[in-house]
């Protein structure tokens, strides 16, 4: 069982009634608290939904959030996926009337130093998803790093171009009601394979990425860092995803099109 450091809470910017931050978590340990304590001291309010984890986080989260209103934790029974954490913490942003949410991984992974600038983006241009533009450190694992690419390239023939640097990074804002939207009713985007169809679904309703760079950190295990990235399983996941959207994309082509034409400036002869 990780027990949660016994420290009062960082001192927070002043409540947001519109945007908050949303940390799915499972399994992750003792980090956790430094993610948690690293959002608190940048943004008010942090909304954690435990995804069934087993390490003992849960009751340690719940106890820091009894000492702090600016933390609420949700604890979902048994282990769903990132996405359906996800979707659990956006039913609740939107019944508590949040437009906004920006998601971060537990593991230590996103820099929560970022938070503020993603969240300006974002009350500047409400209408928008802010993605984060991973810039990775010399520790990345290579085969990470260069698999992504595929990934990406994807994403850019399924959107048409429509300018999604990183489709994998999940340190990114979110207007709740058009992604809430593209969840209800699909009973996938509820594991790993989330953050890429939620661009992407987002990129065909007209919402508009921006792009802003964050520097990702890989932690060893001796820092505390826990991965539950399986490259067999995860790759699988990601491979039928895409062909769903290729599907899903041969639909929309005509309409995509028309859109991406109108966007086009008159032509200056």
């Amino acid at each position: 069982m990780t027990a949660a450091p016994a420290l009062a809470p960082a001192p927070a910017p002043a409540a947001s009634r519109t945007h908050l931050v949303l940390i799915p978590s499972y399994d992750t340990g003792a980090q956790v608290y430094a993610t948690v304590a690293a959002a608190r001291a940048c943004w008010c309010p942090v909304w954690v939904v435990v995804d069934g984890s087993r390490d003992g986080t849960a009751e340690g989260l719940q106890r820091l959030a009894a000492a702090d209103a600016g933390l609420r934790v949700w604890v979902l029974p048994a282990n769903r996926g990132k996405g359906a954490a996800v979707l659990h913490g956006l039913e609740q942003a939107a019944a508590a009337g949040y437009t906004h949410a920006l998601t971060m991984d537990a593991d230590g992974q996103h820099p929560a130093r970022c938070i503020p600038a993603f969240m300006r983006a974002s009350q500047a241009r409400p209408e928008a998803m802010i993605l984060g533009r991973p810039v990775f450190d010399a520790g990345a694992p290579k085969l990470r790093v260069r698999g992504r690419r595929v990934s990406n390239a994807w994403t850019g023939l399924e959107t048409l171009g429509a300018g999604v640097a990183d489709s994998l990074f999940g340190f990114r804002v979110y207007p709740v009601a058009p992604l809430l939207a593209v969840m209800r009713g699909r009973r996938w985007m509820r594991r790993f394979d989330f953050d890429t169809e939620a661009v992407v679904r987002l990129a065909w309703r007209g919402v508009k990425p921006i792009n802003l760079e964050a520097p990702v950190r890989y932690l060893t295990a001796e820092e505390g860092g826990v991965s539950h990235f399986r490259y067999g399983r995860d790759n699988l996941l990601l491979s039928w995803m895409h062909l769903r959207l290729m599907l899903g994309f041969g639909r929309r082509l005509p309409s995509l099109l028309w859109r991406r034409w109108r966007r086009q400036p008159p032509f200056q002869p």
